[in-house]
């Protein structure tokens, strides 16, 4: 039985395999315009959420001064918390795993000077784990904003703009929430850098078989 469909398969493969995380090659001269990232946006709008609430929001900071402090924030938060994770890479001989904290440890250095900061927020916050309900309102939350965040993403790509998911500015969430006057009633769940990418186009990362990682009608070993 054949589907028919109105979607490129082979052009959507090719966007789900080659969205990769970019540090390294960001174009920090560029400006980004306004109306790119609107598209985007409205892209993200999208995506599905939870109950049908559509609480999301995009902080969007192109403000130089604002950009910089973010960055500060960001930098206190991590610390040498990237560098000690790549000298730890290195000496057990995982040179990847070294490679991807040596790029973080490069995005926190110049995170001031990518063109644009990009914060998807979602109203509410996760209750506290002692709440019996915490989890399954926490999946369900971060399930709302997350794939919206993640078409966000995929937006960017298919229009030459490169980006990578952080979190790090989450250990100064508040002071983040002040700068950029967000509510402490909203969660803010990334800070994504914002700039086209320099360079020739990307690759599918290697990853194991999916066999090596399914299981059928129950865990298996």
């Amino acid at each position: 039985m054949t589907t028919s469909t109105d979607v490129d398969t082979d052009a959507t493969d090719h966007l789900l395999k080659t969205t990769r995380a970019v540090r390294r090659r960001l174009d920090l001269d560029r400006p980004v315009e306004r109306e790119v990232l609107l598209e985007c946006v409205a892209i993200a709008q999208q995506a599905p959420t939870g109950s049908n609430q559509q609480g999301w929001s995009f902080v969007i900071v192109t403000d130089a001064e604002k950009r910089r402090q973010i960055a500060e924030l960001y930098r206190d938060g991590v610390g040498e918390m990237f560098t000690t994770m790549a000298d730890e890479a290195k000496e057990r001989g995982d040179t990847t795993t070294a490679r991807i904290y040596s790029d973080a440890d490069y995005l926190a250095e110049i995170l001031d000077r990518v063109p644009a900061h990009v914060i998807p927020c979602l109203q509410g916050r996760v209750p506290e784990s002692t709440d019996p309900f915490a989890g399954p309102m926490a999946a369900s939350m971060f399930g709302s904003i997350l794939p919206a965040a993640w078409s966000f993403q995929l937006a960017l790509r298919s229009r030459g703009l490169g980006s990578a998911w952080t979190t790090a500015h989450l250990m100064r969430e508040r002071e983040v929430a002040d700068l950029l006057g967000i509510p402490h009633d909203v969660t803010q769940a990334a800070l994504f850098p914002v700039a086209y990418y320099t360079g020739d186009t990307f690759s599918p990362a290697k990853r194991p078989p999916p066999q090596t990682i399914t299981h059928w009608d129950g865990w298996s070993e």
